[in-house]
This record gives C-alpha cells, structure tokens and sequence, in this order.
C-alpha cells in the first residue's frame, strides 16, 4: 500500500501530477484544490490512495490528510466511484463538503457533476455520523478523538476490520479502560470482536 510520495512534481496539470521519486515516475491523480496547493511547488509530498479496480489501479493524491479522509469516506458509498469522489474534491474544499453533509444541504452536492439528488441524499445518509466524529486539527489531519484513537482504528483497518466496527470497538474499549497504550487498545479491541 503506498501511503505517500515524495519527491519532484515532473509533470504538473489540473488533473493529474507525475512524481519523480528517486528515479521512478509516478502519475497520481488529483483534485483542484490539491494542485492549487502544489502548483508553485517543484518537490513535495502528497499523500496517497491506491484504487485497486479488475483492470487497472489508479494511485490518488492529496495535499493533506482532510482531503484524503473526505475522498476514503466517500469511495465507501454506493453509487460514488473515486471518479465522482474527485470531483467533489475538485469542486468544493474538505471542510465544505463536511459542513454540507452535516447541514443535510444535499444542493451543495448536487451542484457536483454526476451526483444526483439520490446520491447527495445517500452520502448525507451514510456520512452524516462518521464526518460529525472528525475534528480537524491544526495540521488538517483527519483525527477521530486523539492520536491514539486513530492509531487502534488504523491498526483495526489495515488487519481488516471495517471502519465503523473499528470505531465502535475502540471506543468501547477507551471507554472502559481510558489510559491505554496503543497496542493495548488494539489487542483489547480484537479479543472483544
């Protein structure tokens, strides 16, 4: 899984960034508002999503982790493809796209090419909870309650426990016993599922 890239931005258009990362170009897709932030930039870092499909596998880059969290909860709704997903990023900011779920504001969505009225209704649906849970902190990174929360929760992902099990679970066990290590969390976690 790659989780970044850093390195020098060869290629740079309103779509699509080529990364030179010690000799290994890599095209990444990106949003608007990503190559807003890296278009006066020679060398960087952008995090990434690896989009694994049948016939091919698409890398995606962010500029911070909230436009990533906002793109990964996104990919998760029925109906939306990472396509659809990009263009919402491409149209409107993380933290407009989560004001306008938690607000049930469903023109907002609309005002995206390929989101209907349905699909707005649906992401609204499925991510009014999930996006009220994140607290953006200073650095813009998507943080659920605390450092070590997100650490059990990414832990509980990457062994492959769903997102919103992993967040119940974690929170059931902070909950019982606050003060946990990291490592702790996780062991409890996985013996109570």
């Amino acid at each position: 899984m790659l989780a970044f890239l850093k390195g020098e931005f060869v290629l740079k258009t309103p779509a699509v960034v080529q990364v030179d990362v010690n000799g290994v170009g890599y095209e990444v897709q990106i949003s608007l508002n990503t190559y807003t932030s890296i278009q006066s930039l020679q060398r960087g870092m952008l995090l990434t999503h690896l989009h694994i499909q049948e016939d091919k596998h698409t890398i995606y880059g962010f500029f911070d982790g909230a436009e990533k969290e906002v793109f990964v909860q996104l990919i998760g709704i029925s109906g939306v493809g990472a396509a659809t997903a990009r263009m919402v990023l491409s149209n409107m900011k993380p933290d407009e796209v989560t004001r306008a779920i938690l607000q049930g504001n469903t023109h907002a969505l609309e005002s995206v090419k390929g989101i209907g009225k349905k699909t707005a209704e649906r992401i609204i649906l499925e991510l009014k909870d999930k996006v009220g849970k994140i607290l953006f902190g200073s650095n813009n990174s998507p943080l659920i309650n605390n450092s070590l929360e997100q650490d059990a929760l990414n832990a509980l992902i990457a062994l492959g426990i769903a997102r919103n099990t992993g967040e119940q679970v974690v929170r059931k066990v902070l909950a019982t016993e606050p003060g946990l290590k990291v490592e702790d969390i996780i062991k409890k976690a996985l013996k109570s599922l």
